[in-house]
């Protein structure tokens, strides 16, 4: 019996729940071993993990507005970053990154470097001094340093649009899982995930969503680390096979060498059977790693993008103190490590599992009759993540004949490398728990930023809590289901989805959130003109490239964001050098927000 506050008990719950959980695989897998079918575990995985989320999400309810938008601002600073890491570790890093390392290269670790290296970001410009600030939502923090509801709304605007551009990402990953494990069709899986996320945020708010991202983020790491560990070790690169990452690299280019890549007798008329979506096994070029300014651009993008989503910041406003804020982004870039750390060694092992003839799991040179006959080829072609096809018509299967979707990388893997299925089904739950976390945090952000924004600040500021938290809970399911029927329709891939959340975040919050805390002098007028202008440009930008335009200085669609904040940043200052500066009082308060100690700026009556 757990006996005192439930905040001073959180290593006790959350190490007994991490028991009950390794205890849960260890049922599955004996009953995998009396003869339970993979249909059955992968529905026990996917219901049980769901399950225990939706409990927490039901014993987190709340009527308070304190606790339902800041968690009650006591969340300790480890399971904080615990929290952080599961809300940024999305369906994007656990399904789609190895999958994007896999197919376009070590290129795409400028993902990783951006990703991680945001943080610094984070802590060094930003979640302090927002979390001194005292607010609820980004917006709070916009309108009350600029003044204004034209300022307030433009932020929401932009949060909007970034967030929900996210979340079509993440419903997208949690529909693909569900159809995989439960054996039902995408565009109904996307609505099961969606019902999935709600279960954990409608009642709770901030403090449900918090405590369900702990409790997730101990499914998603071990369900990512245990399958490359475990390959690793069997395919003898090593009990931590990080340290064997170039040695393991070489050997693909080895074996690539040796095999080649035939000779497609008509390469157009044959490709064109190709499913869409599906890529080539062999390393693919792409604009990523064409140059090193590519490189260094995406990932400059990606660590601008990081500093500006809205959900990310969030998460530091639920800290008890304005240090407790700094050293939760520490804890937050550990947890992240973990996982981004074995990312590159899982496309590799990935890679090595297919390629190697050396092992028993390697398929290239074997017939197509033996490839169709393989139990995991059959189940993820069923699926319409694989396909091969004898382009060369010679009977064997060779480099360029064999076709994968990205995100069959990870959640494929253990069966392709013989692991037990039990540790497929895990992998599943651990997909999910990754794409629900961030999902819950991005709803919750859009909704909240316009339950607390829009509807309580500008439409009706006399409206009781009890009315703010029911206009919130309608907004989640509005916005939920908006954005699974969005994914429904597989506009874009995970990947590029969320790629495409950063630039829109970066292009319209950056300047105006950075400028807030650092120059006074930035006024209402010019950050007005930063969001929208740069939010517009972005888009336009983006819009102009993927309607034919060239782009121009090496800026991509994925990299639009450094054009939309590089208009943010001149519309901002040139409009707050030419209007009237801010008031004593503004300027005051910015002073104030830089200095750690003392009492948060809009203080406990917000």
């Amino acid at each position: 019996m757990i006996k005192g506050k439930f905040i001073d008990n959180l290593p006790k719950v959350y190490g007994i729940y991490t028991g009950g959980f390794l205890a849960f695989i260890i049922i599955m897998a004996i009953g995998e071993q009396m003869g339970m079918s993979k249909y059955a575990i992968g529905v026990c995985f996917v219901a049980f993990t769901i399950f225990i989320y939706a409990l927490i999400g039901w014993l987190s309810r709340t009527a308070q507005a304190d606790a339902y938008y800041v968690a009650g601002r006591q969340v300790p600073t480890v399971f904080n970053g615990m929290a952080t890491a599961a809300d940024w570790m999305s369906g994007a890093s656990f399904v789609a990154m190895a999958g994007g390392i896999y197919f376009k290269g070590y290129g795409y670790m400028a993902l990783l470097v951006g990703w991680t290296g945001g943080y610094v970001l984070v802590a060094s410009l930003l979640a302090p001094y927002l979390r001194k600030f005292g607010c609820y939502t980004v917006p709070d923090f916009i309108g009350t340093r600029y003044g204004g509801n034209l300022a307030r709304f433009s932020a929401v605007v932009v949060l909007t649009v970034a967030s929900f551009t996210y979340v079509t990402a993440q419903i997208n990953a949690t529909g693909t899982i569900a159809s995989v494990a439960l054996d039902i069709e995408f565009q109904y899986a996307v609505y099961i995930g969606l019902i999935s996320i709600l279960l954990c945020s409608m009642l709770g708010g901030m403090r449900g969503v918090t405590w369900t991202q702990v409790a997730q983020y101990i499914v998603l790491i071990i369900a990512y680390l245990l399958p490359v560990f475990w390959i690793s070790n069997k395919m003898g690169a090593g009990f931590f096979p990080h340290f064997m990452l170039a040695d393991e690299v070489a050997r693909i280019a080895e074996l690539e060498s040796q095999f080649g890549l035939g000779t497609v007798k008509n390469a157009a008329a044959d490709l064109a059977t190709v499913p869409k979506g599906l890529a080539g096994i062999t390393k693919a070029h792409s604009a990523v790693n064409a140059t090193p300014w590519a490189f260094i651009s995406l990932a400059l993008a990606m660590m601008m993008g990081t500093a500006s989503l809205p959900h990310v910041m969030m998460r530091y406003f639920t800290t008890p103190s304005v240090k407790a804020a700094r050293k939760s982004v520490g804890w937050s870039l550990f947890f992240i490590f973990l996982l981004y750390s074995s990312a590159p060694m899982l496309a590799t092992l990935s890679k090595l599992s297919l390629i190697d003839p050396n092992l028993s799991t390697g398929i290239i040179g074997k017939t197509f009759a033996e490839v169709e006959a393989i139990d995991w080829y059959q189940n993820w072609n069923q699926a319409n993540l694989m396909f091969i096809s004898d382009f060369n018509g010679n009977g064997t299967l060779e480099l360029n004949e064999f076709f994968m979707g990205g995100k069959a990388v990870v959640l494929a893997t253990p069966e392709i490398a013989g692991l037990p299925y039990v540790i497929s089904g895990l992998v599943a739950a651990g997909g999910m728990a990754a794409a629900m976390s961030t999902a819950d945090g991005l709803i919750l952000a859009i909704a909240n930023a316009i339950s607390h924004d829009v509807y309580y600040k500008i439409i009706d500021p006399k409206a009781e809590t009890a009315k703010r938290l029911v206009v919130a809970r309608v907004l989640l399911v509005v916005i939920g289901f908006a954005g699974a029927t969005i994914a429904a329709m597989e506009i874009q891939g995970i990947l590029g989805s969320v790629i495409w959340a950063f630039d829109f975040a970066m292009s319209g919050l950056f300047f105006p959130l950075v400028l807030g805390v650092w120059w006074k002098r930035a006024n209402r007028q010019g950050a007005i003109a930063g969001m929208l202008g740069g939010l517009a440009a972005g888009t336009w930008y983006l819009v102009w490239v993927r309607t034919g335009g060239s782009g121009f200085l090496g800026i991509t669609q994925l990299t639009f964001g450094i054009f939309g904040s590089a208009v943010s940043l001149v519309a901002m200052v040139v409009v707050s050098l030419i209007t009237a500066e801010p008031d004593k009082a503004t300027q005051k308060m910015v002073d104030d927000v830089r200095v750690p100690s003392g009492k948060t700026i809009l203080g406990k009556s917000h």
